[in-house]
Parts: C-alpha cells; sequence; structure tokens
C-alpha cells in the first residue's frame, strides 16, 4: 500500500471521526439535518436525523486542516473530506431506503461508499494503483469498527458501531 494511500485513509477516518466527536462535544446544539426532515415518497426520510450540517462541515474542515500536517495540499483535505462525507449520505439513502433506522447498523453498506469514492476519485491526484483503491475501503471496514468499539468504551458513541 502506497504513501498516499496511508494519507488517504487517515483523512478517511479524520472524517468519519469528526461528526461522532462533535456529538459528544456539541450533544444537539448546531445540528441541523442535511435532509431538512424531508421525507422520500413513502414516508421515509431522505438521510435520517444522524446526517447533520454539522457532522459534514466539520469533517470537511478537519480534512482540510489535517491534510497539511500530513504533506498534502488543504484542497485535496477538503476533497477526501467532502467524498467521504457523499460517500456517507449515499449510505444513509440507501439504507432508508431498505426501511432501516437511522443508525443502524449495515455492514459494508455503513464503510465501503465513505472509503471507495474518495479512493475512486482520487486515485490520479494521489498516485494510487488499483491495489490502493481496494485496499482503503477495506483497512477502512476493519478500522471502523475498532474504533467505533474504542469509542463506545469512552463513551464518545453511544452504539458500538
Amino acid at each position: 500500500m502506497s504513501s498516499s494511500a496511508v494519507v488517504l485513509l487517515l483523512l478517511i477516518i479524520a472524517a468519519n471521526s469528526t461528526p461522532v466527536l462533535l456529538t459528544s462535544l456539541f450533544g444537539s446544539r448546531f445540528n441541523r439535518p442535511v435532509d431538512g426532515n424531508r421525507t422520500f415518497p413513502g414516508g421515509r426520510p431522505v438521510f435520517g436525523k444522524s446526517k447533520t450540517w454539522r457532522g459534514v462541515i466539520g469533517a470537511i474542515l478537519c480534512c482540510t486542516l489535517v491534510a497539511p500536517l500530513l504533506g498534502y495540499s488543504a484542497t485535496l483535505g477538503a476533497s477526501a473530506g467532502a467524498l467521504a462525507m457523499l460517500g456517507d449520505l449515499f449510505s444513509s439513502f440507501t439504507k432508508r431506503r431498505l426501511g432501516l433506522a437511522s443508525s443502524a447498523q449495515a455492514p459494508l453498506l455503513d464503510q465501503i461508499p465513505e472509503a471507495l469514492l474518495p479512493a475512486l476519485v482520487l486515485k490520479g491526484a494521489l498516485g494510487l494503483d488499483g491495489l490502493d483503491v481496494l485496499m482503503v475501503p477495506v483497512l477502512f471496514l476493519v478500522l471502523e469498527v475498532i474504533f467505533s468499539i474504542i469509542f463506545y468504551k469512552l463513551g464518545i458513541r453511544k452504539t458500538p458501531y
């Protein structure tokens, strides 16, 4: 796995962790759902109450600040954060269509889009090869499960997933 793939993985982890940490710090303050509490035909939420502007903006800002510390541009960091959040929103949208509740566990669907989308879109900018693009989501899947358990045990997450 290339060093650029490791940096991307770290940025995706930062993007994924930021909304959880912001919820732990702020509770429901500054919490505005991305979907504005709108529902899709059939009455199900578009994304659900756990997908907030605070989380999306926070994740993008975090990656924008972290990327230069890792030797990459703030623009690349912002792109990685935005793409990770777009993948996460896609997962939530899909879960709502499947009738799963907000924050319900959906292994693979919860992790793969959030990591695969940035890896595919930023492949050229980061010089990633096919193995890197494959490994970023696989490692993110494993690490996200580990971090979720750690955050739960630290009282940062309400559920261990």
